[in-house]
C-alpha cells in the first residue's frame, strides 16, 4: 500500500535517529535545561532573527495550543479564529476544556481577513453588553492552513496591524510551517513571522521529529510564568534532552528547511499530474496537503492500493480528498500513485 493520509505517519528523518541514538546514554538535567537544549534554542533564535527571543520545547501540537492560548488569555476571554481552524474543528474541544471559547471568523479557504477581524472586534465593544460576553482576547491562525493554504506578507502585516491597535497578541500555529516555507512563491519568512506574531510555534512532529514544538515569542513578557504552565498542561518533557536533540538537528545546515522543500516538491508533481489528468482541484494549495475531488468509482479504486483522507463526509457521486506529502515521501511512491490515476 502507499500512504497519502499525514505528515507524520513515520517515526524521525534519520539525521535525527541518528543523534538520538548517538547521545542515548548521555547523562543530562531533565526538563530541558541540558546544554543540547540550549543549543537548540539558540539556533532557532538565529533562524528566526530574534537573538532575544524566547524559546519553549512542548511535546505535540493540542498541547502546544491549548497551553499557549491559556497563557495569553484571561479568564473572561476567547480566541478569534477561523471557523475552519484546527482548534475549532480537530482539537476535541482542548481549548474550551482550558475554560476558553473559541470565536469563529468566516472561513477564506482557511484563511481569516483583517477586515473581518477589525469589524468583530470593533462590533463587539459597541454592544452595551459587551461586559456581559466572551471578549476577544487574541487571534489565532495557522501557516499552512487546515487547507494547505498560506498568507501573503500583506496579508500577515494588516492582521499584525489589526491586533497592535486592538492590544491582542497574533499567535500562529505552525503545525506544518516547515512546509509553508518552502512553498513556491511564498514571500513570507521566518523572521518575517518572528517578527509580526507575538507567538507561534515551528512545528517538529509533522516535520521531521518524532514528536515536539518549539514555541517561539519575540516578546518573552507575552508568556510570563510560562513554564509552570507548560507542566499544568502536560506538555513538559521531564527528558527535554530528547527535543534539545531533535530541533538542535532540524536547525543545523538548514535541515528542517530542506526536507520541507523535498515534500513540497512532491506535492506539486502530484498535484499536475492530477491536473494533467483531468481532475478538478478542491481549491489552489502550494503545499504539502494536495485537496482533489475524486468521482467515488474513482476514489473506491485507488482506496485498494493507497491510503489517503475524505475530506468531510463522502458525496453521492463524487468526495473531497486529501493526499498529504511529507519529509519521507518517496519519489518512486508518487510515480506509482500517479500510474493508478
Amino acid at each position: 500500500m502507499l500512504h497519502f493520509d499525514t505528515d507524520y505517519m513515520e517515526g524521525a528523518h534519520p539525521q535525527v535517529m541518528r543523534r538520538l541514538f548517538e547521545t542515548n546514554l548521555e547523562q543530562t538535567p531533565g526538563y530541558g535545561t541540558d546544554a543540547y537544549t540550549a543549543h537548540a534554542k539558540e539556533l532557532i533564535r538565529q533562524a528566526c532573527g530574534q537573538p532575544d527571543a524566547a524559546v519553549h520545547f512542548l511535546v505535540g501540537g493540542t498541547q502546544t495550543n491549548a497551553t499557549v492560548i491559556d497563557a495569553l488569555l484571561r479568564h473572561h476571554e476567547g480566541v478569534l479564529a477561523a471557523e475552519t481552524a484546527h482548534i475549532n474543528v480537530h482539537e476535541s474541544g482542548a481549548i474550551e476544556a482550558t475554560g476558553h471559547k473559541v470565536l469563529t471568523l468566516p472561513s477564506h479557504d482557511g484563511k481569516v481577513q483583517a477586515d473581518e477581524v477589525e469589524t468583530y472586534i470593533r462590533q463587539f465593544y459597541r454592544d452595551d453588553t459587551y461586559e456581559h460576553m466572551v471578549a476577544p482576547g487574541m487571534l489565532y491562525i495557522s501557516h499552512p492552513t487546515e487547507y494547505g493554504t498560506l498568507y501573503t506578507l500583506s496579508e500577515l502585516e494588516a492582521l499584525s496591524r489589526v491586533c497592535c491597535e486592538a492590544n491582542i497578541p497574533l499567535y500562529m500555529d505552525g503545525a506544518r510551517l516547515g512546509y509553508g516555507l518552502a512553498a513556491e512563491g511564498t514571500d513570507v519568512t521566518l523572521p518575517d513571522i518572528a517578527r509580526l506574531c507575538d507567538v507561534f510555534y515551528i512545528g517538529g512532529t509533522k516535520v521531521g521529529a518524532l514528536f515536539g514544538e518549539a514555541v517561539v515569542s519575540a516578546k518573552p513578557s507575552r508568556l510570563p510564568h510560562f513554564f509552570p504552565l507548560i507542566k499544568q498542561h502536560g506538555a513538559l518533557l521531564a527528558k527535554g534532552r530528547l527535543l534539545g536533540v531533535q530541533f538542535e538537528t532540524l536547525f543545523t545546515d538548514g535541515l528542517y528547511f530542506h526536507i520541507g522543500a523535498h515534500a513540497v516538491r512532491l506535492a506539486m508533481k502530484l498535484k499536475q499530474a492530477f491536473v494533467a489528468k483531468g481532475y478538478r482541484l478542491h481549491l489552489d494549495s502550494p503545499t504539502n496537503q494536495q485537496f482533489v475531488c475524486l468521482p467515488n468509482d474513482t476514489l473506491d479504486r485507488l482506496a485498494r492500493h493507497a491510503t489517503f483522507e475524505l475530506w468531510g463526509p463522502r458525496g453521492e457521486w463524487e468526495s473531497v480528498v486529501r493526499f498529504v506529502t511529507s519529509w519521507a515521501t518517496r519519489e518512486e511512491d508518487i510515480d506509482k500513485l500517479i500510474e493508478l490515476l
